[in-house]
């Protein structure tokens, strides 16, 4: 009757009716794969569905089986004929290993969760899978939290960061980090824990990961749990990029997170609000020990408070969850709840028989600090019963795990200590380090001023014995000699020179490869716009001219950009360009070419004014979006016009005279719809081309001339036209340098 009274009936009966539709779909699964191993004739299908089955069952059932699928993927890997096979028989032993490993971290014994765990990472390890060797050395370390061995935790979170940091996988790096910070704010060393989140917060920003990133908030957050007003802030741009995603079960633990940040300041009222709006979020499906410790902490606050019959009511709540999910602590702790519960209505015979339970269950398990708390309320109970006897023997065990606990803390005192011995360490040899650096730099800056005043002072000596030349056939001899020594120095610096130079164009053809990278594929281009050319011609290496395409449903958009500069000035600004275009369509999905470039212009300046310096960069473009389907045209450009022939005549659609960056004046940017018909030709471009000095009195090729080509080949082929373009082009400029990078674009509709 006393549960009853404290579960409403249709609470009960959803709850109910939820179990048992999962139990029956899942008994369902688990009978279908029973079904196919009993009927399966081939080793390889029998260990798949041994996984299959593992994973389909609860946690108390899978270690059935685990220890065939180990069994037959060793038997299997004997018989391994390639290394490609051994690999994936060596991952999915590697899996069952996870049955082992989820079974005994739910509190029934973290020595043998270790043991599976280690076995797990060798054979990680022989399958030179990196990504899960670093997997489960962050199970490895959660371990040695649960044990308490911080200085095990750490050696293990550093073995990870070398692992992750040799595979360049910048996630895992960051989730090291967290563990490492996590750890010294386990020792109260606020300041390493917090310089460890901001370099994890940092690495995930630069992927522009947002979920990862709004981890990083929350990990920061919790690193202020003393100064509500910090962790707010965390907690609040993590709920925003969480929001955005529509990514409910995370928003409903930062909601959790802040009930405890709250809970631990004593400001009640503002826990509950937050635990009830993290359980306003529980979906059906939400059923595990983070609900349990929810619905406990609510219980606990309503104790606090007053409020019994509340407290009581969440409390046992929880007791459901924590006994459907077999978890032993959390089921010791809710009965320890109840019993103080109990205890403070003078419920006594429901405070011992719950303190009871919990004392039975504790005494499976080692949990110092909730074994402590548990002895000293069963102390409690049987003196106000009147059971001295019992009160003495669980104060006597209280007094014992406390001195017990008072030890731990010296020894967590130490390896804090410890902990900060070896940062200090590592600090003097990280400064010992840079100290020899810039030692060696210093010598070479010598080396090379001595080389320099060497050369000079050579010069210096062969002007003054060349006056004395026919003088003396030794001076000669002594001069040629002279002469001979700094030659030899002279072409030792011309090959430094030489060296060096060789190392910047390497550095700057990485770049464009980098650059090209950005570029669409032309052959990209023609699969949706069969009839167009690009003709493309960089100045040097690297461009500031760059062209762009990205499809937005039926609407393709392309574009001519000239950005600030060219050569490797040029190249940085376009990739800063480049990423604002692909940010406005894919993240903002702006379609429109006019509010295309009004978004750009925004995020380029937002990019530069985090600059201590006055940014002036930015550039100009001719954009179109043109449907494939309905072949509707629009347009918008800053200060690069658009061209389009139609009916034998071209004509010009002038650009904004506005920049993409800084502006005196800034206006919203126009959107021009265009009619055209099935023939007609569009051609986007920058001022290379027309800019480019030749001919016959090295002057400018000028936009009238390009139109008049552009005319006079109207009606050949888009490849025709790029090749007319080209050899013109070549012809005009004859022996004469490049002047700037070359882009223009043909689009026949």
């Amino acid at each position: 009757m006393r549960v009853s009274a404290k579960y409403p009936f249709f609470l009960f009966l959803l709850v109910f009716t939820f179990s048992n539709a999962f139990a029956q779909n899942q008994g369902r699964t688990i009978d279908s794969l029973n079904a196919l191993l009993q009927n399966a004739t081939q080793d390889t299908a029998r260990l798949r569905l041994y996984l299959a089955l593992g994973n389909a069952c609860d946690l108390k059932d899978n270690l059935k089986y685990a220890e065939p699928a180990i069994k037959l993927a060793e038997k299997l890997l004997a018989q391994a004929k390639n290394e490609n096979e051994k690999e994936m028989l060596l991952k999915q032993k590697a899996h069952a290993y996870d049955f082992f490993t989820a079974f005994y971290h739910n509190g029934i014994s973290l020595s043998k969760e270790m043991e599976y765990y280690q076995k797990q990472l060798v054979v990680y390890q022989e399958a030179h899978d990196s990504m899960n060797m670093a997997r489960t050395l962050l199970g490895i370390i959660d371990n040695y939290k649960g044990q308490g061995d911080d200085y095990k935790a750490m050696e293990e979170c550093q073995t990870g960061l070398l692992l992750t940091q040799k595979m360049n996988y910048k996630k895992g790096i960051a989730r090291f980090l967290r563990q490492l910070g996590d750890i010294y704010d386990d020792q109260g060393d606020s300041t390493q824990a917090m310089e460890n989140y901001q370099k994890a917060l940092s690495i995930v920003s630069d992927l522009k990961d947002e979920r990862a990133i709004a981890y990083a908030f929350i990990t920061i957050a919790k690193g202020y749990i003393h100064n509500i007003q910090k962790a707010l802030i965390n907690y609040n741009k993590a709920l925003q990029l969480l929001e955005e995603q529509k990514d409910t079960a995370s928003i409903r633990k930062v909601y959790k997170l802040i009930g405890e940040m709250y809970m631990e300041n004593k400001d009640f009222p503002n826990a509950l609000e937050n635990y009830q709006k993290s359980l306003s979020l529980a979906g059906k499906n939400w059923f595990d020990w983070e609900l349990a410790d929810l619905l406990n902490n609510i219980g606990i606050i309503y104790f606090n408070q007053g409020n019994i019959t509340s407290a009581l009511e969440y409390h046992y709540k929880a007791l459901k969850v924590s006994e459907q999910l077999n978890d032993i602590p959390r089921v010791a702790i809710t009965n320890f709840r109840l019993a103080q519960a109990y205890l403070k209505q003078k419920d006594f015979v429901n405070a011992k028989n719950y303190s009871d339970r919990a004392l039975i269950l504790t005494t499976k398990n080692t949990f110092a600090n909730t074994i402590l708390d548990i002895e000293l309320s069963a102390a409690e109970i049987d003196s106000a019963i009147g059971d001295y006897k019992d009160a003495f023997v669980n104060y006597r065990h209280y007094t014992a795990l406390s001195n017990k606990v008072k030890s731990e803390e010296v020894r967590k005192a130490a390896l804090k200590e410890k902990f900060q011995d070896e940062y200090n360490r590592q600090k003097e040899l990280d400064q010992v380090a840079q100290k020899q650096k810039d030692a060696i730099e210093q010598a070479d800056k010598r080396k090379q001023e001595i080389i320099t005043w060497s050369v000079v002072g050579g010069l210096l000596v062969v002007l003054v014995f060349a006056g004395f030349i026919l003088q003396s056939l030794r001076v000669t001899r002594k001069q040629k000699q002279i002469i001979e020594i700094k030659n030899k120095e002279t072409e030792e610096q011309k090959k430094i020179i030489e060296d060096r130079n060789k190392d910047m164009l390497a550095s700057i053809t990485y770049a464009k490869r980098l650059q090209d990278a950005i570029l669409p594929p032309i052959s990209l281009i023609q699969k949706y716009l069969p009839e167009s050319f690009v003709l493309y011609k960089s100045k040097d290496i690297v461009a500031g001219d760059f062209y762009w395409m990205e499809r937005a449903g039926d609407n393709m958009l392309i574009a001519a950009a000239d950005c600030t500069g060219h050569g490797v000035p040029g190249a940085l600004v376009s990739v800063v360009c480049s990423n604002a275009l692909n940010r406005t369509v894919k993240e903002f999905h702006i379609t429109e070419p006019g509010k295309i470039l009004d978004m750009v212009r925004k995020l380029v300046l937002e990019t530069f004014e985090n600059s201590e310096n006055n940014v002036q960069d930015g550039m100009d473009i001719s954009l179109c979006g043109i449907n494939i389907k309905t072949k509707e045209v629009q347009w918008s450009g800053a200060y690069n016009s658009l061209w389009y022939i139609h009916n034998g005549e071209i004509h010009e659609i002038p650009a904004d005279k506005q920049p993409i960056g800084k502006h005196n004046k800034p206006q919203p940017f126009n959107t021009y719809n265009l009619n055209l018909q099935k023939g007609d030709t569009l051609y986007l471009f920058t001022d290379g081309y027309a800019d480019q000095f030749g001919g016959p009195k090295g002057k400018k090729f000028k936009y009238k001339q390009m139109e008049e080509l552009l005319l006079a080949n109207t009606t050949k082929s888009m490849d025709e036209q790029k090749s007319a373009l080209e050899n013109t082009l070549e012809s005009w400029k004859g022996d004469l340098e490049q002047v700037d990078d070359i882009l223009v674009i043909g689009i026949r509709i």
